[in-house]
């Protein structure tokens, strides 16, 4: 059976909130075998938790969210075979020209490690930090798509946008991918699959049931062939959830025998996020190995 397995990880949930260990981690993970490691993304925390839209935000506002791609490019650094992955980047925070920069230069240094997953974002409080206009947030993803891939193209690029301006200018290194892979993190609407068929290279949906992904991956899958495109190029990244076991803690093995149902709706990436405040750093390993002997057993597993 084809499955890749990743991990969903917080540094602040890291034993005695010591953020240094993420390297540590990156190192296990890639060690274990781990398809990805996948990091969110905040770039200050409002007090308004209850506008999370997807049930209770479980994370406190004073909780330290290390910047994605900054952390993904030292990881890149200790790791040889680790993806790197964001679930998702808010992409209308960033300006997209330094935006292209940064996840080229990530894509180099890792050599050709880079999968993101971007998106919009639910909190008003970082749009207004940075004087931009909530109202505008799916346009403006569209265009730091739109923008990176000019960026990341042919030599000098030539690109007009409503915020981007480029003419007859170079923006060297490109990635080394020929297309470093961009997933959006979107409710699967009828828009945001027209959107993720023409822009993306995959869906990275939050909390959906098997029935719910399987829903949505043939809602895009029909959107991907009004524009001629196939659904077997893309990445469906899913999470599993966690089951504890009587200690509380999570129960790996259990969790993920979920695998086979999630893959059978659709998931091509199956992720499961690290435990919520381990009590020792030695817990967090023993969870990294722990997934990457279950995702070995499933990956040598015959197809379904």
């Amino acid at each position: 059976m084809s499955v890749q397995v990743s991990i969903f990880y917080r540094p602040y949930q890291s034993p005695g909130g010591d953020l240094s260990v993420c390297l540590d981690v990156a190192r296990a993970m890639d060690e274990a075998g781990i398809h990805s490691v996948i990091f969110g993304d905040h770039l200050l925390l409002g007090a308004n938790l209850k506008a999370y839209p997807y049930g209770a935000f479980l994370h406190p506002a004073e909780s330290a969210w290390m910047e994605p791609l900054t952390t993904l490019a030292a990881m890149a650094a200790v790791t040889k075979t680790l993806k790197l992955a964001t679930g998702i980047l808010i992409a209308p925070l960033r300006h997209p020209v330094l935006m292209a920069k940064t996840i080229a230069t990530l894509d180099v240094i890792s050599g050709g490690r880079t999968q993101l997953a971007l998106g919009v974002g639910w909190q008003k409080e970082e749009y207004d930090a940075l004087g931009l206009p909530f109202e505008e947030r799916y346009a403006r993803l569209e265009e730091s798509v739109r923008a990176c891939r000019a960026i990341w193209g042919e030599q000098p690029i030539n690109f007009e946008s409503e915020n981007v301006h480029v003419s007859d200018a170079w923006a060297l290194p490109r990635p080394l991918q020929a297309r470093v892979p961009l997933l959006l993190g979107l409710n699967m609407t009828g828009k945001n699959a027209r959107r993720m068929a023409e822009l993306a290279d995959g869906w990275c949906p939050v909390g959906l049931t098997p029935a719910q992904i399987r829903e949505g991956v043939d809602r895009l899958e029909e959107a991907l062939t009004v524009v001629g495109r196939d659904l077997s190029d893309q990445h469906i990244r899913v999470g599993i959830p966690h089951i504890e076991g009587a200690d509380g803690k999570v129960d790996v093995r259990r969790s993920l025998a979920a695998i086979p149902e999630y893959a059978a709706a659709g998931g091509t990436i199956l992720t499961i996020a690290s435990p919520p405040n381990p009590d020792s750093l030695a817990e967090l390993m023993t969870f990294i190995e722990e997934v990457g002997q279950v995702a070995r057993e499933y990956a040598e597993a015959p197809a379904l």
